[in-house]
């Protein structure tokens, strides 16, 4: 490469590029949703119909992003209309927490939303969406999550437990790397989350963005205080 090139190279790099290698993930957006009840706001659930993936589990409305989609904010506030029957013009989007990369292939970006709707006037579509769940914010202030950990490996062949085949993901003999990659490596402990709620047990990606919610409300207090 030429010094000129090179020059015109560095025009290309900066402090804010996003994430790396985002399309090889599955792209989702979820709204944290808000709607006062008897003065206190609440956070909005979903459990998820049985027949869809992922099915009886409880979310935030969300999902894929989609090619029509013009931002992810839109892709938040489409998803909620579709699931939970919430015009996008009865949201107020205030912010958005920290993208967050899974180890399982997905990154995930959330806005939140505050509604200006009563739950009986929501309209759910019962095709994605078995009942809405309200629980306050509060309970989750004063209720600190349980926490796990799910271990993470990479894996160079998948392995069919049927036939106890294995078909290879990565050549590592014929690519010459060393003996040790032909097995699962790595050691990595993924935190897991858990919320128990006289509704249901709140989890994983759902528990996380919850923490981060309730974590910023426990920093304003505390700078309040200050």
């Amino acid at each position: 490469m030429k010094t000129e090139d090179f020059n015109k190279l560095k025009t290309q790099f900066g402090y804010d590029q996003g994430l790396q290698s985002r399309d090889d993930y599955f792209n989702s957006v979820i709204l944290v949703l808000l709607i006062p009840i008897n003065g206190e706001y609440h956070f909005v659930f979903q459990k998820r119909s049985a027949e869809i993936r992922q099915g009886g589990e409880i979310c935030f409305p969300g999902g894929k992003i989609d090619e029509t989609d013009d931002t992810l904010e839109s892709v938040a506030l489409r998803e909620t209309q579709e699931e939970m029957g919430i015009p996008a013009d009865k949201i107020e989007v205030i912010g958005k927490l920290n993208t967050l990369v899974a180890p399982m292939g997905v990154i995930v970006d959330a806005f939140i939303g505050i509604a200006d709707i009563t739950l009986n006037e929501l309209s759910i579509n019962k095709s994605e969406v078995e009942r809405v769940i309200a629980v306050p914010v509060s309970y989750f202030i004063n209720n600190l999550p349980e926490q796990y950990s799910v271990q993470v490996q990479v894996h160079p062949f998948l392995h069919n437990e049927h036939t106890g085949e294995q078909t290879v993901l990565l050549p590592v003999v014929q690519l010459g790397l060393p003996e040790t990659y032909t097995k699962p490596w790595g050691n990595f402990r993924y935190k897991v989350l858990v919320y128990k709620t006289d509704q249901g047990v709140i989890w994983g990606i759902t528990a996380r963005m919850v923490h981060e919610f309730v974590q910023k409300i426990e920093k304003l207090q505390k700078d309040a205080v200050a």
